[in-house]
């Protein structure tokens, strides 16, 4: 499995890792999926504090233990559980970050977490104040690295500009091309994006069309209206069609060299080996990446830009 380095860390992730939100709470089935990517040589498990209660961190956790020291493990803070459990306020205080990275730590029975991610952002946080809790986390050998999950550029502006942010969590795939706005800037600064969602809800997987949710049915898939996706899906099916269209969105993402890693979810281990498949896979020709731009729409965030 290749590996890239996320920003300016010394994390080597393999191109893909495990998105660890669709595991689910059985633990056993959850245990098969993470020991399938780790024979099909991932190293790299994204989970948050937020999934299942924290019970998806205490799953990945207990199941990686016996590896620790080979893997790179990240999770995320911010989204705070309500006592009922029935939704969660934002907190990116100092001293929530500081609190809630205990407790990650025991779900997680390590030490110290490899990349410590806030898990969204506005511009009305205390910037400074976030960036000094992670400071002082790092200081402190509780983590290694901070990055931020946002698709909100005036946020990622902001970190960007005044801290060591290694990496910018991001929705990415060939149906939602707008972080490619931001690569650059992204670049100038040594940070990684790391993409999820990159087969767009499934859209972009052999299925395509079959098993389409009615809201797509009815209200499209961000820019495209359903009639648009099945030209665009039926080109990208004519035009590749030696290939495995999963094939095609990944290698899409990976040839982006400000990519650090794609992250999909599996919620069986034989989406995992499709998934490492796809990313061993040949890479796009200049010519096939030029075509899919020209039949996609490249698109740009139209909130909190400034």
């Amino acid at each position: 499995m290749k590996k890239r380095k996320l920003g300016n860390s010394n994390l080597l992730v393999s191109e893909i890792g495990l998105g660890c939100m669709s595991l689910g709470t059985d633990s056993k089935k959850a245990e098969h999926i993470i020991h399938t990517a780790l024979d099909q040589g991932i190293n790299y498990f994204d989970t948050a504090d937020l999934y299942d209660f924290g019970i998806n961190e205490a799953i990945v956790g207990k199941t990686l233990k016996s590896v620790r020291d080979n893997i790179i493990l990240a999770t995320k803070v911010g989204n705070k559980w309500n006592e009922d459990k029935t939704g969660w306020t934002w907190d990116a205080s100092k001293t929530y970050i500081k609190e809630a990275v205990k407790a990650s730590l025991k779900r997680l029975q390590t030490d110290y977490i490899d990349l410590y991610q806030l898990h969204g952002g506005t511009m009305e946080d205390n910037h400074e104040e976030v960036i000094q809790a992670f400071h002082e986390l790092t200081q402190e050998g509780l983590i290694r690295y901070y990055g931020i999950s946002s698709i909100r550029p005036n946020v990622m502006k902001s970190f960007a500009s005044h801290s060591d942010l290694v990496s910018v969590m991001m929705q990415y795939s060939i149906l939602d091309r707008r972080p490619e706005e931001w690569m650059s800037m992204l670049a100038e600064n040594n940070i990684s994006i790391i993409a999820r969602g990159p087969i767009a809800k499934g859209l972009l997987s052999n299925k395509m069309l079959e098993k389409v949710t009615a809201s797509i049915k009815e209200n499209g898939y961000l820019q495209y209206s359903y009639n648009d996706l099945s030209e665009v899906l039926g080109r990208l099916h004519e035009t590749f069609a030696s290939r495995n269209l999963l094939e095609v969105a990944l290698q899409y993402i990976l040839s982006q060299p400000t990519v650090g890693a794609i992250i999909p979810g599996a919620s069986c281990p034989e989406q995992v080996v499709a998934n490492v498949k796809a990313v061993q896979a040949h890479p796009l020709s200049h010519e096939e990446l030029q075509f899919i731009r020209s039949l996609t729409i490249e698109g740009k965030y139209t909130q909190h830009r400034e």
